[in-house]
C-alpha cells in the first residue's frame, strides 16, 4: 500500500477539504478531551450551549436513536497521521463513551432508517465503510476504484441512505454518483454525467426525488427508482456557482442550497417550478431545516458564526459566534438540539492550531 500522505497527496487532501468544507486538523488520536466549556454567544450567558474540544479532523455527525449515541467522523491530521477515528459521544453531555480507530480517514456520515448501522465515507481513498451503531465496529468496507488524472483515488464525499441504497457523490470531473445496495453492500449502479464534483445529496419526501448539488452550479433531480437524472436546476442568472450543501422544507417545497466559494450565498429554489425564489447573502457552508421549529440553521465558516433564521421570513432570529470555524451541522431527531463541528485554522506545514470541537445547542 502506498503512503497515504505524499507531499502531493497532502496538498490534494487540503484542497478537497477546504473546497468542500472538510478542513483537516492534527493531534494524537488517543488524547482525552478536556472538560466541556461554554462558547462565545451573542445572547446573555446561559446553559443552552456547550463546546468540547474533541480531536483533529472532525467532519460530519450521525445520531443513532437505536444506540442512543452521537457519532462524529474524524480524519485526524493531514500531517504524518494515517487513519482516523469514529467518536461515540453521549448526546447530552458530549462525553466520549467510545472510540473506533480506523486505518482510513472518515468524512461524510449517514444512518439507516433504524439507526442500527451508519456509514462513513473514506474520502481520500474513494470508499465507504459500514459501522455497527451499538459497538462502533467496522462491519464492511467498499472501495469504488478509479483514479483521477494524477493517479489518485477519486474522492467519495457526501453520502445519503435511502430505501436500502446508499448514494455516494464522487469528487471528480466529470462527477458521478455510486449507488450501493446496502443489503449485500455491493455497487449496484453508477449515475454518470453528474457535473463537476458532486457535493450535497438529499432525498425529498415531497417529490420522491433525490437532489444532488455539484461544483458547476447545478442541482440534479434524480429518480430513485430508475436512477436517471431527469432535470438540472440552475440559478439562471448568468453567474458561476459552486453549490455545496442542501436542506429542504417539504411542507412548502423549498430547497435550500449553499455556495461558500464563488457567490457566498444561500439560494432558495421552489421545487415545483425549479426557479430561485430567494437569495440570502453571506457566506454559507452547512445548512439544516428544522420543521418542528420552522427554523433554518446556517454555518458560516468565514464569519465564524452559526445563524438561526425564521423559516418563513428568513429573518435572523439569533446567532452564535465562535473563535474558529463552524463546519457541519446536525439536528437531533426530536428537533430540540443542534450539533455543530467547529474547526481550527491550518498552519503552513498543514498542521492546525489545535483540536477541533463539538458543540451542543439546546433549542428549547
Amino acid at each position: 500500500m502506498k503512503p497515504l500522505f505524499s507531499a502531493r497527496n497532502s496538498a490534494l487532501a487540503v484542497a478537497i477539504a477546504t473546497t468542500f468544507g472538510l478542513t483537516a486538523c492534527q493531534a494524537p488520536a488517543g488524547k482525552a478531551p478536556p472538560p466541556a466549556v461554554t462558547a462565545t454567544k451573542t445572547a446573555p450567558a446561559d446553559q443552552s450551549l456547550t463546546q468540547r474540544e474533541l480531536g483533529d479532523g472532525l467532519y460530519e455527525m450521525a445520531y443513532s436513536q437505536e444506540a442512543g449515541v452521537l457519532y462524529v467522523a474524524s480524519a485526524q491530521s493531514f500531517k504524518n497521521v494515517n487513519g482516523g477515528v469514529l467518536y461515540r459521544l453521549d448526546p447530552r453531555t458530549l462525553k466520549v463513551v467510545g472510540e473506533t480507530h480506523t486505518d482510513l480517514k472518515n468524512f461524510g456520515m449517514a444512518t439507516d432508517a433504524q439507526g442500527k448501522v451508519f456509514y462513513t465515507t473514506n474520502t481520500l481513498d474513494g470508499g465507504v465503510s459500514k459501522v455497527d451503531a451499538q459497538t462502533g465496529k467496522v462491519l464492511q468496507r467498499l472501495m469504488f476504484g478509479g483514479k483521477d488524472k494524477e493517479g489518485d483515488a477519486i474522492g467519495a464525499r457526501e453520502i445519503l441512505w435511502h430505501g436500502n441504497e446508499l448514494y455516494v457523490g464522487a469528487v471528480a470531473d466529470p462527477g458521478f454518483i455510486s449507488v450501493v445496495d446496502t443489503r449485500i453492500f455491493r455497487l449496484k449502479t453508477r449515475i454518470k454525467n453528474a457535473g463537476k464534483w458532486v457535493t450535497g445529496i438529499i432525498y425529498s419526501p415531497l417529490t420522491d426525488k433525490i437532489y444532488a448539488a455539484n461544483g458547476g452550479g447545478e442541482i440534479l433531480v434524480i429518480n430513485p427508482h430508475s436512477h436517471k437524472i431527469e432535470k438540472r436546476l440552475t440559478a439562471e442568472d448568468g453567474k458561476a456557482y459552486l453549490f455545496l450543501n442542501m436542506a429542504e422544507d417539504p411542507a412548502t417545497g423549498r430547497l435550500f442550497v449553499t455556495d461558500d466559494s464563488k457567490q457566498k450565498t444561500t439560494l432558495v429554489f421552489d421545487e415545483h417550478t425549479g426557479k430561485v425564489i430567494k437569495r440570502l447573502p453571506g457566506d454559507a457552508l452547512g445548512i439544516k431545516f428544522n420543521a418542528k421549529r420552522n427554523e433554518l440553521y446556517i454555518s458560516q465558516r468565514q464569519s465564524k458564526k452559526v445563524l438561526v433564521l425564521d423559516g418563513t421570513t428568513y429573518a435572523v432570529k439569533h446567532h452564535w459566534s465562535f473563535s474558529s470555524h463552524p463546519n457541519s451541522l446536525l439536528v437531533s431527531p426530536d428537533g430540540n438540539t443542534l450539533y455543530v463541528t467547529v474547526k481550527q485554522d491550518f498552519n503552513k506545514d498543514m498542521s492546525t492550531k489545535g483540536p477541533d470541537s463539538i458543540v451542543r445547542i439546546s433549542l428549547n
